[in-house]
């Protein structure tokens, strides 16, 4: 019996959009994956919405993504399950909210809300902040102090003048709360252990310090950091002129949702044993909206979505050898996300992390690192030792976040390179080569400077010596379609967990 291998390669914010205007992909040459386009079947897939578990209308992202292409069915992610939360009043009767309120009451502190100012809802939606502050009214507690991390990367680079004019409007009605502190989301939320960034929030939200003049109005604030270039995913955080940091059992709550980004700076406040740098400890009641990481030395709201039955748990059930291959940036979604949320390796699944490039954008260095990916992806292949493989080219994404053209194009001419690299190996040792995306990004880079995900539908392509195969056709489908496809490529049977269906 013929042995069936596949490989997945993951090309993160490839997705397609039929104009060229402003379309960093379509204007860059790709040959390796144009004669791929010609030469085997290939369909587009849903990447974004409903069909990912998100509210309809909402863009795609890389942790969505990875769940629902390594689950094999569409799941309700965290941001419909809050939303629902809120709709149906059970938000609102959170115990660890209410503690968190409670605990000021009985101290006589302040409860402090930070969190990602945007309606992307790629880590967090305003409307989460706008029902906490709602709760607060219901619960007749207004000593409330808002910590305002700015966005520029998953929405328009100055699109914090309307979230900010939106949240004035909103104290003003309810008549408390102010603004502290502002942040990029650069240093706020870093995930790469770049801990001087952290630190910066750190020193603003927690002591109260900046190297940066205080404001006194942070819409002021906001127009002269654009006016000088400081757009938001970068503006340095700032405090208020009378605010004076975080005091003795004051209370915090940390409303994104997305687990990966929340982590450095809630390990900076809460845990004991913290590497970053020297501080000291404060006694503050804490709760994240999720639980960021584990064990956490603070509370959560909402459960982590924790699947069973997925496409890597399935290879390894059947004894089949697995290998998973990515650099830094999106290592975790190869792994963590992709196994539902499971940090632990499955049996017989190896692992090999590639150190992204230390620069501050990427636009510095748009090959990344995935031409030592390739060197090592290609070797795995290379020794028939692994019936699975998945690997994510990052460059589409991370590039195309920094909204500079052409050094996302460049990102685009290397992971066409590396395909084709790829494809070349598959095939020597006759394997199955299925070409995605997550969601879309690098094929819509507008005048307005657009840095973040799309709602367009994702490439999808089939490649293999099998002559059947290089004939079939392919259904339309979504990400959730991938883990079907990927198990009858390999002869095993889908568990019923998985409601997605085979593109074959």
């Amino acid at each position: 019996m013929v042995r069936k291998k596949v490989i997945l390669v993951i090309r993160d914010g490839w997705g397609y959009r039929k104009s060229k205007d402003h379309n960093a992909i379509a204007n860059t040459s790709t040959p390796n994956t144009d004669k791929l386009m010609k030469k085997y079947p290939n369909t587009l897939l849903q990447a974004s919405g409903e069909p990912v578990g998100l509210p309809k209308g909402f863009e795609g992202n890389s942790e969505v993504g990875h769940m629902t292409i390594g689950s094999g069915r569409n799941a309700k992610q965290s941001l419909a399950r809050i939303n629902h939360a809120i709709r149906d009043g059970s938000f609102f009767k959170k115990k660890e909210f209410l503690n968190a309120i409670n605990n000021c009451k009985k101290h006589g502190t302040k409860l402090h809300l930070v969190g990602l100012v945007q309606t992307e809802g790629v880590h967090s939606h305003i409307a989460h902040l706008f029902a906490l502050l709602d709760l607060c009214k219901k619960k007749n507690f207004t000593d409330v102090l808002v910590h305002v991390i700015t966005d520029g990367r998953d929405a328009p680079v100055t699109e914090s003048r309307k979230h900010v004019k939106d949240l004035l409007k909103k104290l003003d009605l309810l008549g408390f709360g102010k603004v502290a502190t502002i942040n990029g989301r650069y240093f706020a939320m870093d995930r790469d252990k770049r801990w001087d960034r952290t630190k910066k929030a750190y020193n603003a939200i927690i002591l109260g310090k900046s190297e940066k003049k205080p404001f006194m109005d942070i819409r002021v604030q906001l127009i002269n950091c654009h006016k000088n270039h400081e757009y938001d995913e970068f503006i340095v955080p700032r405090v208020a002129n009378w605010y004076k940091g975080v005091k003795p059992h004051d209370s915090i709550i940390f409303y994104n949702f997305r687990t990966d980004r929340p982590r450095q700076f809630t390990k900076a406040v809460v845990e004991k044993n913290f590497i970053g740098w020297k501080r000291k400890p404060i006694n503050i009641f804490y709760v994240g909206m999720m639980d960021y990481y584990r064990p956490m030395s603070a509370h959560y709201a909402f459960e982590e979505l924790v699947l069973k039955r997925l496409l890597g748990e399935v290879i390894s059930e059947n004894g089949f050898k697995q290998f998973r291959i990515s650099e830094t940036e999106k290592y975790a979604h190869i792994t963590f996300f992709f196994n539902g949320q499971i940090e632990k390796p499955f049996k017989c699944e190896d692992r090999l992390l590639i150190h992204s490039p230390n620069v501050a954008t990427y636009d510095q260095s748009p090959d990344m690192s995935i031409y030592k990916i390739s060197k090592e992806l290609v070797k795995a292949i290379k020794t028939e030792k692994y019936d699975f493989l998945v690997t994510n080219l990052v460059n589409g994404d991370m590039v195309g976040h920094t909204g500079i053209v052409p050094a996302i194009k460049k990102a685009v001419k290397a992971v066409d390179d590396v395909l084709g690299k790829v494809v070349e190996a598959g095939l020597e040792h006759d394997y199955s080569i299925l070409v995605c995306a997550d969601h879309g990004n690098a094929e819509d880079q507008t005048k307005a400077w657009r840095t973040s995900h799309t709602t367009n539908p994702v490439p999808f392509v089939l490649i293999s010596n099998d002559a059947k195969l290089q004939k079939c056709k392919l259904k339309k489908g979504g990400l959730s379609d991938i883990a079907p496809t990927t198990l009858k490529l390999l002869g095993l049977k889908k568990p019923k967990e998985m409601t997605g269906k085979s593109l074959i």
